[in-house]
């Protein structure tokens, strides 16, 4: 199993690449268990942790395409510099960008979706993490939580988060592997299996 207070304190070891900020890139296909594993390390770092979610950032159904630019432009480049990143948050049900949100510098940001990991991130993350589930347990979580008539904008999400994984080579280059899909019997909440 993951040892989630050890991973925390791998991160808290090493020194900070993100100007005086310790970037941890949570990364894997839709509905692994990104979210989860993301929101248990970020408790486990006592507060001194924020947590950005690309589902704030994404355009839509289409937005892992452009995503990157926007996380570097509006919180990578300027928590690089000692100030305050600052994203505007995409409101999926007006199908627009919303309200801005400020990222004060932090001792760790835990940054979490597809996506998060692409080699322009290699020098300034601490961490890289990918969550990885079967492609049938991680469409079943998607429906269930956004209900059967997005099946078709899932599978097609599904698709271009492939070809991104394989051009960037996620799971290579991921410092730590692990399993959203635990063992029947098990906690899907909170158990993670360390694959590497």
């Amino acid at each position: 199993m993951l040892a989630l207070a050890a991973l925390a304190a791998r991160v808290q070891a090493t020194p900070p690449r993100l100007g005086a900020v310790r970037l941890v890139c949570i990364d894997g296909p839709a509905g692994s268990g990104k979210s989860t594993l993301a929101e248990l390390l970020t408790s486990q770092l006592d507060g001194a942790a924020a947590l950005l979610h690309l589902d704030d950032l994404y355009e839509g159904w289409a937005g892992l395409t452009g995503v990157w630019e926007r996380v570097e432009a509006q919180v990578l480049a300027p928590l690089r510099r000692g100030r305050a990143g600052r994203y505007q948050r995409y409101d999926w049900v007006r199908g627009s960008f919303a309200e801005w949100h400020d990222v004060p510098p932090c001792d760790v940001l835990v940054l979490e979706g597809c996506g998060s990991a692409p080699r322009a991130v290699d020098a300034d993350a601490v961490l890289r993490v990918w969550v990885e589930a079967p492609a049938g347990v991680r469409l079943a979580r998607g429906l269930a939580r956004d209900g059967e008539a997005l099946r078709e904008r899932w599978l097609e999400w599904m698709a271009a988060e492939a070809a991104h994984f394989a051009a960037e080579q996620t799971r290579e280059r991921a410092d730590v592997r692990v399993s959203g899909d635990p063992a029947p019997g098990h906690d899907a909440v909170r158990e993670f299996v360390l694959l590497r």
